[in-house]
């Protein structure tokens, strides 16, 4: 289906109204959202995009719709696991809760802009080069096998070569002042930590993009398509940030499924290369008559996969004993960095959490309890929180 020019201008006002919308609304104004407020602003994003995917499928026919609703899902998917990486980014900054929504919506925003021009530049050479879908399915199958690794905190360090070449030719302040980029320390104008986690975020969004573009080109070549979905599944990432706060921990077998899809769309365009091939030494430069994925198959396997995955992290009593290791240690630390939060409900609310987390680690089986005890520097964490907790009651 050709869409026309109207439909893109339509389309666009209505992303930057909401973009807009969410800055003065929301953001302008720091403050750390609630779990309601973020649970109905989620639910309406997913909602916007849910109807926008309705509207394709009425003017568009059944095929644009199911290649939409293949590439959201798999496109929000991918943006719940980079919140893995926010998370890790704004806790090594050590960004005050209250301002997280503003650098999350720069993320999201950058991501727009980035993700666009990958789009296009993809589009561009797919329309010049049937081979590129060979290389869009070697760079997934590539990241599948990555995402089966274990990763570290320090495999995401915030500390990267951009940070330390901006460190070294500007001066920069230790300290966050509200949400300036920049401050003026000791008479001199300075840099704050809070231009610094955006470029952070900034550099990461590239490198998302460069896994996510060629994941949904696997799955439609109409660029209408791959532009509205990728745009929508980034919507409503800040709340879903908040939203999930605590439930990320639990998804330890989201990187499995997120192989498995990314592995299985890689496949997918090796096989459509080879159905459009022209490459000379591939047999003899002639298209190469292979099974083609359909894609109602491609939606049906994204979202098996993605229901397995969520329900074997939710019940897997390993996966709660990590989590309850994990967000223990991730409140305690937030708790006893007194630069984290100068809202004294937030920091209630930390604590609060610190306390349910320590009664789900006593409560675990033996054999994960083992876990716990040789989480030393954890313990001492939770002891150093709960001293400051008390020293703050007795002020």
């Amino acid at each position: 289906m050709h869409v026309t020019p109207l439909a893109w201008g339509l389309t666009i006002v209505v992303i930057v109204a909401l973009l807009a919308f969410d800055y003065f609304f929301h953001v302008r104004h720091a403050h750390v959202p609630t779990l309601r407020e973020a649970a109905i602003w989620s639910s309406i994003y997913v909602g916007l995009a849910l109807l926008f995917g309705v509207v394709v499928l009425i003017c568009g026919g059944v095929t644009m719709g199911a290649e939409y609703f293949a590439g959201y899902v798999t496109e929000k998917a991918l943006s719940v696991d980079n919140l893995f990486v926010f998370l890790i980014i704004m806790s090594s900054f050590r960004v005050p809760r209250e301002d997280q929504q503003k650098v999350l919506l720069f993320g999201i925003v950058f991501s727009i802009f980035a993700r666009t021009a990958f789009i296009f530049l993809g589009a561009a050479l797919i329309n010049s080069f049937a081979w590129v879908f060979y290389i869009f399915g070697l760079i997934l199958l590539i990241t599948a096998g990555n995402m089966l690794r274990p990763e570290t905190e320090e495999s995401h360090s915030a500390d990267n070569f951009i940070i330390r070449i901006a460190k070294k030719f500007m001066h920069t302040t230790e300290h966050y002042d509200g949400d300036k980029l920049f401050t003026i320390e000791n008479g001199k104008r300075a840099m704050t930590p809070m231009l610094l986690v955006m470029v952070a975020i900034g550099g990461t969004d590239i490198l998302f993009a460069l896994d996510s573009i060629p994941a949904i080109f696997g799955l439609t070549q109409n660029v209408f398509i791959v532009f509205t979905a990728t745009v929508f599944s980034l919507m409503g990432l800040r709340q879903l940030y908040f939203l999930l706060d605590g439930l990320l921990d639990r998804l330890i077998y989201l990187s499995f499924g997120l192989a498995a899809i990314l592995g299985f769309i890689g496949v997918k365009l090796i096989l459509h290369a080879l159905h459009e091939n022209n490459l000379p030494f591939v047999n003899d430069g002639e298209p190469v008559d292979v099974v083609e994925v359909s894609t109602a198959l491609s939606l049906s396997v994204i979202i098996g996969v993605l229901i397995v995955t969520v329900i074997a992290s939710l019940t897997s009593q390993k996966g709660r004993a990590q989590a309850a290791i994990a967000g223990a240690r991730h409140h305690a630390a937030n708790y006893v960095d007194l630069d984290y939060t100068a809202d004294a409900d937030e920091r209630e609310r930390i604590y609060s959490k610190l306390v349910k987390e320590e009664q789900q680690l006593k409560s675990l089986d033996p054999k994960f309890k083992k876990m716990v005890r040789e989480e030393t520097a954890l313990l001492d964490l939770i002891k150093r929180a709960h001293a400051d907790h008390d020293a703050f009651l007795n002020r």
